[in-house]
Formats: C-alpha cells, structure tokens, sequence
C-alpha cells in the first residue's frame, strides 16, 4: 500500500446538459477552475450508445485487452471517480459507473463516452496539497496513480 494526504479544497455542484459526454465536460471544468485533483460522485441518465469499458478480455493475460460495452438503451448511474494530473499536468477523470435498466444492471470506466441522458449531478471535492498524479505504466498500459 502506498498513501498521500490532502486537504479538501473547494466543492461543486456541477448539472451536466443533455447529449454532454461526462469525462470530457468534468476535465474541462476542472481545467477551466484550476482543480488539479479532486474527487466526484455523479447520479442521473446515460444515453444510448453511451461507452463503458467493462474489464479486461483474459484477466491477468499480457497484452491487457480492455473490453467495450454499448448501450442500448437509456440506463440510470450512479458513478464514483477521481481526478488527478497527468505528466502533462491536464487533469484527468477515473471513474466507475453503475449504470441499470429494468432489472439488468453494468458496470464500467466512463473513459470510452459516455453521453448525458437530459441530467447528470455531479459532486465535486477538490483535493489541495497532494503530490498524486496519473502516470503511464508501461506493464499495463495504463495511466496509474503515482503518489
């Protein structure tokens, strides 16, 4: 295990619009209002053709292949993420989502697109004084949490 210590900045009370794709519109309003880290809930609609990534193809095989899901139909969310920098110091948004319709429910990272269905609310606790950054693995091909 390895930690770091924050303290919390600044809170947002963020409504995403229709047809807006989640991590596009969280990683310009925190670019927009100097957030370097942070952490997010969301709850509302997802819109068809919305994108998940829904695990890897052969669990612990190399290369990693990410599996994709698309929607077909509306679903309700409720999502959990985090933000923190990249090398480039561009802040970027990790979140889960799990996502239902009727009786069937996904779960997934939001990376590949996911679009509003008429509201999203969103939470946002900024992180102050924490080193945390994103940074590309090149086992996993991921960009992992560095502290």
């Amino acid at each position: 295990m390895k930690y770091s210590e924050a303290r919390l900045g600044r809170m947002f009370i963020i409504r995403l619009e229709d047809g807006e794709i989640l991590h596009e519109q969280i990683e310009e309003f925190a670019r927009t209002h100097a957030i370097a880290a942070a952490a997010v809930i969301a709850l509302g609609g997802i819109d068809e053709g919305s994108k998940l990534v829904v695990g890897p193809e052969h669990g612990r095989s190399k290369p990693i292949s990410p599996m994709e899901h698309i929607l077909d139909d509306v679903h309700e969310i409720a999502g959990v993420g985090t933000i923190f920098p990249d090398r480039d110091h561009n802040p970027v948004l990790h979140m889960h989502i799990a996502s239902g319709r009727n009786e069937s429910t996904i779960t997934g990272c939001v990376r590949r697109g996911v679009k509003v269905w008429h509201i999203i609310e969103v939470i946002l606790f900024e992180l102050r004084d924490t080193s945390a950054s994103r940074m590309f693995d090149t086992q996993t091909g991921f960009e992992l949490l560095e502290l």
